[in-house]
């Protein structure tokens, strides 16, 4: 897997059997970075910007790419185990942006999140956009990647979890949830929202108000607004 950016690196180094090669660019005038890297006695090549640009696949790689073993993803019952009390995990169906993929790995994160499910069809895997856009976080939260979000979510209710879906109709104030149970927020894709199959496993929707012309917040954002009522409830 090529991923790339200096908050990536900063994550990775601390585990760096993670990496097998590192790629820097030529003249980096960044003199930190070169020394960090050095330290880790990997192996590493110096490449011109238009070679790093074809490497990264864009030019937002900030001088440096790595080249590295796969993100570890869990399956169910490992998320399951490894969740505290009281558990909080997000679910998203159908996200396909990698950038919220990343921004919203980032805020899960931030939170104490304990795990997120995606799904295997029409969402955006952790692509390296993803893990640039997480800073890093694509490897602190662990995820996993599921074929039924809905039967998922119905083995988490029985499990004691409630599922919390954020969506504009029949729903209540987001600040009027119920956070300090055992947990689930849903967060439907960028265009059409929640699925209706997932939204019959959810026990309630929760809303942000809005009061200008734009009827919507991007689902990176609003799922940073709703993780953060959770965190502060709790």
């Amino acid at each position: 897997m090529i991923v790339y950016g200096k908050n990536v690196f900063t994550m990775i180094e601390k585990d760096a059997d993670l990496i097998e090669q590192i790629y820097l660019l030529k003249d980096l005038k960044d003199k930190r970075i070169l020394q960090r890297v050095q330290a880790l006695k990997l192996p590493y090549t110096f490449l011109n910007r238009a070679q790093m640009d074809k490497k990264a696949g864009n030019p937002h790689h900030q001088g440096i790419i790595c080249e590295t073993q796969d993100i570890k993803t869990y399956s169910y019952e490992e998320l399951l185990k490894k969740a505290k009390t009281p558990g909080l995990f997000v679910a998203l169906d159908g996200i396909q942006d990698p950038h919220n993929l990343g921004a919203i790995l980032r805020t899960c994160d931030c939170t104490g999140v304990q795990g997120v499910f995606i799904t295997k069809h029409n969402s955006s895997p952790l692509t390296p956009t993803a893990i640039k856009a997480s800073t890093g976080a694509a490897y602190t939260v662990p995820v996993s990647i599921v074929t039924n979000l809905s039967q998922t979510l119905r083995n988490l209710k029985k499990e004691g979890y409630w599922v919390v879906g954020s969506d504009m109709d029949n729903a209540r104030d987001y600040r009027e949830g119920i956070y300090d149970v055992p947990l689930v927020l849903v967060i439907g894709s960028e265009g059409k929202g929640i699925s209706p199959l997932v939204k019959k496993q959810c026990d309630y929707m929760v809303s942000l108000p809005m009061v200008g012309t734009i009827t919507s917040l991007n689902a990176s954002v609003a799922c940073a607004v709703l993780l953060y009522q959770i965190f502060s409830d709790r």
